[in-house]
């Protein structure tokens, strides 16, 4: 058991001190990843929000160990990294989050060559029909309503900002070989129709359910087996109604931020990846404003046009990861002296 505060250790030693036996107890980024590889596991479920999983995740591949994957940065920062050890130790990875498990469930079954197209739904987060001049004055908490899914904090509002779908768009990429060309964003407010796929004679397959997270997450761990469940089943009539738009660019910027950070490839959608969860955290603590977080991404995007590495080691990565955050504060410090002076 690995807790992420090393003080924190010797009030949970306490709490179980009746437990028998006693597990062993680690902390730490060290703690967590000796936890991903440890024992004899089949499967390690990789949820832990943000990059902070992509080094757990790696320790988990290399020993050996199937990955259902819930945290998207993995892919997103360390794409050409994770896929190779993927191949080369010969474990599954499967998508455990709704709309990559939604893809993956729609193309069993199809054969080699026959996708023409993903879907990725999205349910347009807080604001969805906000009038684009007003997010100039929203709030930590208006970001954080959303009007579907319960879900923490950092997601809720990548949700907001629709970055969450430029992230999947990116993962998308990795997981299924998809051309970015080829993967497309539409909002789809209930949030009935989890994803979809357009096949080469334009027949089109969609995976749907309630907004729960246990199905993706038990189809990852129990794929390729179909497991009876006594939850809701989906109703269509009470469902009702499914209805579709185009996301607005100019309301969602961090959509083109994404697919351009995707495009280019190499350490820029790690830079991405990072500028955002600290531009995030930064809104989060009422330092910045909503509209600050793609203004404050594009700037360290285009500052890291120069460093670019365009076949990227892992430390190339991390160090673009590190990098990114430091500048984020950097820029979100001058802007504020800027605005004071």
């Amino acid at each position: 058991m690995a807790i992420g505060n090393a003080a924190n250790l010797p009030a949970l030693k306490e709490a179980i001190a009746d437990l028998d036996p006693q597990p062993i107890l680690v902390s730490g980024e060290s703690g967590v990843v000796e936890v991903a590889r440890y024992g004899d596991a089949e499967a390690v479920v990789t949820g832990i929000v943000g990059c902070a999983g992509l080094l757990p995740t790696i320790a988990a591949i290399e020993a050996g160990k199937d990955i259902a994957l819930a945290n998207k940065e993995t892919l997103i920062a360390g794409g050409p990294v994770v896929l190779p050890l993927v191949e080369k130790h010969g474990v599954k990875l499967l998508p455990a989050d709704s709309e990559h498990s939604a893809i993956f469930q729609c193309l069993q079954g199809v054969p080699a060559g026959g996708l023409r197209k993903i879907l990725l739904t999205a349910s347009g987060g807080a604001f969805r029909d906000l009038p684009v001049e007003k997010l100039a004055s929203v709030t930590v908490a208006d970001a954080l309503k959303h009007p579907n899914w319960t879900m923490g904090r950092k997601i809720t509002i990548d949700s907001a900002t629709l970055m969450n779908k430029g992230l999947e768009v990116i993962e998308a990429h990795y997981l299924f070989g998809m051309d970015y060309d080829g993967i497309e964003i539409v909002i789809h407010p209930q949030s009935i129709i989890h994803s979809l796929i357009e096949l080469q004679d334009t027949s089109v397959l969609a995976q749907l359910g309630w907004a729960d997270m246990r199905l993706p997450l038990l189809y990852a761990l129990s794929y390729p087996e179909r497991i009876y469940t006594d939850w809701e089943r989906l109703d269509l009539v009470k469902a009702g109604s499914l209805t579709f738009r185009a996301p607005d660019h100019d309301k969602y910027p961090c959509m083109q931020l994404a697919y351009a950070a995707g495009r280019s490839g190499g350490t820029m959608p790690a830079v991405l990846n990072a500028a955002n969860e600290q531009a995030v955290a930064l809104f989060l603590d009422e330092k910045i404003r909503f509209l600050d977080i793609p203004r404050l991404i594009e700037t360290v995007c285009d500052r890291h046009q120069a460093n670019h590495r365009s076949t990227p080691t892992l430390d190339d990565i991390l160090e673009a990861d590190r990098w990114a955050r430091q500048e984020v504060l950097a820029a979100s410090e001058s802007a504020r002296s800027i605005s004071v002076a």
